[in-house]
């Protein structure tokens, strides 16, 4: 048995599969059998090692699973505070709010987005109402990046997330929300969002990662699958604001299809230790994908980001841009790679990792890279690191603001330019304000 697994913990989710948790699916045989085909891969993977390729840099020393239990349902007074702390949106198309991994409040969609077969649901209902369309989508790639383990444990306790469909042709202007709340000491939760937009489809969503008590141990484990079909649209902002003893994982798949477009922003303050993965698949031409990524790295955090561009058809383009900001013994760790297939002939592929330090003994690692096998193609990688202009510091300084504030007034303005990339002015000012509370609590 691999040493990643704690005799405490295995006896738990073994015997998880047989119980009534499971046992409520048992109408959905294919369901239970995917269950169990996680669980049976997380126990045959070996544990990560930092001389891992796929985990250079990365500290796997403090890689424990070791007690953390899915937490029982939240108390009444509960639910209600954390459903008040979730009006981030005021107009959204849907709401689903889940605290330790169980649905507190379910999506009640207008009238006429249900006339045109939207779906926007608790993962739990989907599997009953939708399975056709979950035997499709759902966990059909594999991590790749070297989370085979942790998707592997994400895959054996899925029960928790949702399933956002747009049919052919639906536009949705308002965005569609999920939330999800972590609260009793040592819980672990394992969220799994499933967006598939149909031809023409258009849609926006967004996903908030959160933590009711500042200090409380969770382990995290979520997984993102979106579809983008041909000439569909599909924004996302993901934010990830688990509490500072919260260990988590985001593994992510992107797909886009024929003049798809699909952008994707990334927002990170929390955890202790937070690795996200992203594999982005270009299989259509004129697809356009983008990927934005921003954190606030303190403490001794360490924020470890993973990235896969696959370009597999031409005339295609994919951007991403990763900022990062590091104060105090903080590190960060980005690794990229874009792949280039011999036919995917006219690609323009870029991969940009910024990082700013904030502190002599915060670090930031950077390791893009290229694996192009076609010859006409536009294709760049670069990474830089530094300090705080010194010159813009003196100016702020002098003018009587302190240093920290003078910080975070440079920091602002380095994260300013993904910001702006969130379309919704009211998410954008939900993700300033944590950023603020941020720097406030160094």
């Amino acid at each position: 048995m691999s040493t990643l697994t704690s005799p405490a913990l295995t006896g738990i989710l073994d015997s998880a599969l047989q119980s009534a948790d499971s046992a409520e699916f048992r109408a959905q045989d294919w369901f239970t059998i995917l269950r169990q085909q996680g669980w049976h891969t997380f126990q045959s993977l070996p544990t990560p090692k930092r001389d891992d390729e796929k985990w250079r840099f990365s500290d796997t020393r403090t890689l424990s699973l070791a007690g953390y239990a899915v937490a029982p349902a939240p108390s009444d007074a509960e639910v209600a505070k954390l459903f008040v702390r979730s009006q981030f949106i005021s107009r959204p198309a849907g709401l689903i709010v889940h605290v330790d991994g169980h649905c507190i409040h379910k999506p009640a969609l207008a009238p006429e987005l249900t006339a045109q077969g939207v779906i926007f649901e608790s993962m739990t209902d989907a599997i009953r109402h939708h399975p056709a369309l979950l035997k499709e989508y759902l966990l059909k790639h594999k991590a790749g990046l070297g989370g085979d383990k942790f998707l592997a444990l994400h895959q054996a306790w899925l029960r928790s997330g949702y399933l956002l469909h747009i049919p052919k042709g639906v536009v949705v202007t308002q965005p569609f929300v999920s939330i999800h709340w972590t609260l009793a000491e040592g819980a672990a939760v394992f969220p799994h969002a499933l967006i598939i937009a149909d031809e023409l489809a258009q849609t926006t969503i967004h996903d908030f990662h959160l933590s009711a008590q500042p200090a409380a141990r969770a382990l995290a484990i979520s997984a993102c699958d979106i579809y983008a079909g041909n000439g569909a649209k599909i924004h996302r902002l993901a934010v990830q604001g688990w509490s500072s003893t919260t260990q988590s994982f985001q593994i992510d798949n992107t797909c886009g299809g024929r003049d798809a477009l699909i952008s994707s922003v990334h927002a990170a303050v929390g955890s202790r230790r937070a690795r996200l993965e992203n594999i982005v698949r270009i299989d259509g031409p004129g697809a356009d994908i983008r990927l934005y990524g921003i954190s606030v790295a303190s403490g001794e955090q360490e924020f470890d980001q993973r990235t896969l561009q696959i370009h597999s058809a031409g005339n295609a383009k994919s951007d991403l841009l990763f900022k990062n900001a590091l104060l105090d013994k903080s590190r960060t760790i980005f690794s990229g790679l874009i792949k280039v297939a011999p036919e995917a002939q006219r690609t323009d592929a870029y991969q940009t990792n910024r990082n700013l330090l904030l502190s002599p003994e915060a670090e930031a690692d950077s390791l893009p890279g290229l694996e192009i096998e076609a010859n006409d193609v536009k294709c760049s990688h670069g990474a830089t690191t530094g300090q705080v202009n010194p010159d813009e510091l003196f100016y702020l300084r002098a003018r009587g603001i302190p240093l920290a504030v003078a910080q975070e007034l440079l920091a602002q303005g380095f994260l300013e330019e993904i910001l702006a990339k969130v379309e919704n002015d009211e998410a954008a000012a939900t993700v300033r304000e944590m950023l603020r509370v941020k720097f406030h609590q160094i």
